[in-house]
């Protein structure tokens, strides 16, 4: 990265007002194992609720892991071991009276290559509600399909087909879909694992904007490849590197005045 570039990510800062924010997520100790691989180190980090907290670094940095150690979906790999505390509004997730089913519909995930269910756009977002139970009939669904695919900024494009595959959506198209899709059970985390990667720079644009729009509502935590991406969405940022959470804070200091030389040498592009 050259000096022009880097100092593209510097935009006018919008006022940040984290202080006032209270704590969603805290983590505290927490190591990560896959197998003998040590993926995270002794990590400690408080995550703001109704702001988005973006994790950064180079590629198999651990940033991926601890996101999906926030709803368990570790668990579902052979030879992952969690230890430490994650806490969300206080109650321990690794505690093994949780939920697991109850807990990733609390805290939604949206991965990084869009993936819609065979069906069509309305059972996409119906899914979730209906299983859960959370629709006492079949105008409830609607409505909760309805205001979903509202939030996530797909109505307009989509009511007059709602019963055709969402398959047959654009990639940015499909990407809020499963926005919607996540937003339909009324979670209060939304995780998102570089949702903009596949996407072309208007479809960026669009999820982006959907991001700033749902932090007034949800606690959102991104990870993302793109420090521009960081700089323009997150409140709060977070860098990752060998495992080891090297620095976190409020987003402006962390691209301005960043405390650690590790931080301050990934961001002018010596490595990553």
């Amino acid at each position: 990265m050259n000096d022009m570039t880097f100092k593209t990510v510097f935009t006018p800062p919008q006022p940040k007002i984290l202080a006032t924010n209270p704590a969603k997520i805290i983590a505290e100790g927490v190591d990560v194992y896959y197998g003998e691989k040590h993926a995270i180190k002794n990590l400690s980090l408080t995550i703001p609720d109704k702001a988005v907290s973006a994790f950064i670094g180079p590629s198999g940095c651990g940033k991926s892991t601890f996101l999906r150690s926030i709803n368990r979906m570790n668990d579902t790999i052979p030879g992952c071991r969690v230890t430490g505390v994650i806490n969300v509004d206080g109650q321990a997730i690794y505690d093994p009276s949780i939920d697991v089913v109850d807990l990733r519909a609390r805290i939604g995930m949206v991965f990084q290559k869009p993936n819609p269910f065979p069906k069509s756009i309305f059972e996409n977002v119906a899914y979730g509600p209906r299983i859960h139970g959370l629709a006492k009939d079949k105008t409830a669904l609607e409505q909760i399909v309805t205001e979903s695919l509202k939030r996530a900024s797909l109505w307009d494009e989509v009511k007059d087909r709602l019963h055709q595959p969402g398959t047959g959506l654009s990639g940015g198209q499909q990407q809020r879909l499963c926005i919607a899709r996540a937003i339909a059970v009324n979670p209060e985390v939304i995780l998102m694992d570089e949702p903009c990667s596949a996407l072309d720079p208007i479809a960026t644009a669009r999820i982006e904007e959907l991001i700033t729009e749902l932090k007034e509502k949800f606690c959102i935590v991104i990870v993302t490849h793109s420090m521009q991406q960081a700089a323009r969405v997150s409140d709060l940022t977070a860098f990752f590197h060998l495992g080891i959470l090297v620095e976190a804070g409020d987003t402006d200091e962390v691209f301005t005045s960043p405390q650690e030389k590790r931080t301050h040498d990934y961001i002018t592009g010596r490595f990553g």
